[in-house]
């Protein structure tokens, strides 16, 4: 997979059409891995249908409304003292996933838009049915695979990511010269390569040097210097490159570049404190498709990466325009304070 590469070298993107990758790799990764998993409806709290702490409430929580969750030898474990234990744990991670689900909501009232249950799940339904899953089938491996139950599945994925189509509210426009680049990514050859990642541009020049004069030890100096864990394990070998997508525009370049199985890329610039050198390998075999046939797909394929481009670029805006201030963590950002409706 793709996403074995950090995201500055090689971006994670799809494979070939009608993988699972595809949308692990694209809408939900982005809205999972950008901080964007929220809990959009309210928890619907379950409480047993006994509660015989709630009237034992200990000194430390002394509002005698809130239950106790356990007893011990008759002293309970109350409510303040899990939320404490909670906070101190989660307390980050949850609150920022609550800062982002706020932020969605409150543009959403501003534009009067909703997403109804029903939208969410006719979408999950399109999902599970792109894939040839049952409905059931479909929650089962997202439990088994990303340990998401379906209400997490429904809260803090596709709601999110509906919301934010919404609020993108732009049309995505495909043209031929897309198309064109996304049959040579998909059937067109890559290039096989290893990769040492260097984060300053010394280190590299010496990396390289060492591997100019000595090529076979490549794999050997990918294992003792590369700083990208997953393919320093494997001693620089990287998925195969495309042409036109996934990874950084110069390495793309670059690996098209060299010609000589064997041959060495020179240093590429691949992020602001980010140096890699490639050794090429040979190209993939080009599969055979005759383009009237794939290009529904390839179409359908480019409007999904589209549309995740411009749903993250529409939640980036909204946290850049958004005042935040975070008392857990003593952080704040954005813009000046707004106040409240409620203060005189």
């Amino acid at each position: 997979m793709e996403d074995q590469v950090p995201a500055p070298v090689i971006a994670p993107t799809a494979t070939r059409p009608g993988r699972f990758g595809l949308l692990f790799g694209g809408t939900l990764m982005i809205l999972l891995a950008g901080g964007v998993g929220m809990q959009v409806w309210r928890a619907r709290s379950g409480q047993a249908a006994e509660q015989p702490g709630r009237a034992n409430v200990t000194a430390e929580s002394p509002d005698a409304t809130r239950p106790s969750y356990a007893r011990v030898n008759g002293e309970a474990i109350t409510w303040d003292a899990l939320a404490r234990e909670c906070v101190e744990r989660h307390g980050r991670e949850v609150l920022e996933n609550m800062i982002n689900r706020v932020i969605i909501q409150q543009e959403c009232s501003r534009r009067g838009l909703t997403v109804t249950e029903s939208e969410v799940d006719q979408e999950i339904l399109e999902i599970s049915k792109k894939f040839g899953l049952a409905l059931d089938q479909w929650y089962k491996m997202l439990e088994a695979e990303r340990n998401l139950t379906p209400q997490q599945y429904r809260r803090d994925v596709i709601w999110p990511m509906l919301a934010l189509r919404k609020l993108a509210g732009r049309d995505v426009t495909i043209t031929r010269e897309m198309i064109q680049e996304a049959y040579e990514d998909n059937y067109g050859p890559r290039v096989k390569a290893r990769m040492i990642v260097l984060d300053n541009v010394r280190r590299a020049t010496e990396i390289w040097e060492k591997a100019k004069n000595n090529p076979d030890d490549f794999e050997s100096l990918a294992r003792d210097y590369s700083m990208e864990p997953n393919s320093r394990a494997l001693g620089g070998v990287i998925p195969p490159i495309r042409r036109n997508s996934g990874a950084h525009e110069n390495l793309r370049a670059a690996a098209f570049r060299v010609k000589q199985p064997g041959e060495l890329s020179g240093v590429v610039q691949v992020g602001p404190s980010q140096y890699a050198i490639l050794k090429f390998e040979g190209l993939t075999e080009p599969v055979e498709h005759d383009m009237a046939d794939v290009e529904a797909q390839l179409h359908a394929d480019l409007t999904e990466r589209e549309v995740q481009r411009m749903v993250g670029e529409t939640f980036e805006k909204l946290q850049e325009s958004a005042r935040v201030d975070n008392f857990l963590t003593g952080e704040s950002r954005g813009a000046v304070e707004q106040a409240s409706s409620t203060e005189q």
